[in-house]
């Protein structure tokens, strides 16, 4: 997947631009109608969304109409989806190293009646006074 996607997508202008071409297609006109900027810079944005392959844009008659490529959308989509379920299962992972920890540190005070004394590898333990705070 293309840097430029996510690179393209970084701007509200073009935010707004790819939200309005969600509904139809649009000349450039009428895109540029939607914001206070110039004409000029409404087009250098069509410009950056067509270069991330977002966007291609066509002559009809005296206007350029702009149209939603949603395959580059698509493919954006997919690879933060498999981000996200990476870093799902890594908090997973951690939720169940802590939820083990937690239990043994449980099992203990139930097996010698009292509370184990906290280590800096207990992440139950707390801070009664750091050197920082003595700093």
């Amino acid at each position: 997947m293309s840097q430029t996607v996510f690179a393209a997508l970084g701007d509200p202008v073009r935010h707004a631009i790819i939200d309005r071409l969600t509904e139809d297609d649009a000349t450039v006109g009428q895109l540029a109608s939607m914001f206070t900027i110039t004409f000029q810079a409404v087009s250098q944005h069509i410009r950056t969304l067509e270069r991330a392959g977002l966007v291609p844009r066509h002559r009809e008659g005296r206007h350029q109409r702009v149209r939603l490529e949603p395959a580059p959308l698509i493919e954006a989509t997919e690879w933060l989806e498999r981000r996200r379920l990476r870093l799902e299962q890594r908090y997973q992972r951690l939720d169940d190293l802590l939820a083990g920890l937690l239990s043994d540190r449980a099992d203990a005070e139930a097996t010698t009646g009292h509370r184990p004394e906290p280590t800096t590898a207990d992440p139950t333990a707390t801070s009664k006074g750091t050197d920082h705070d003595n700093a």
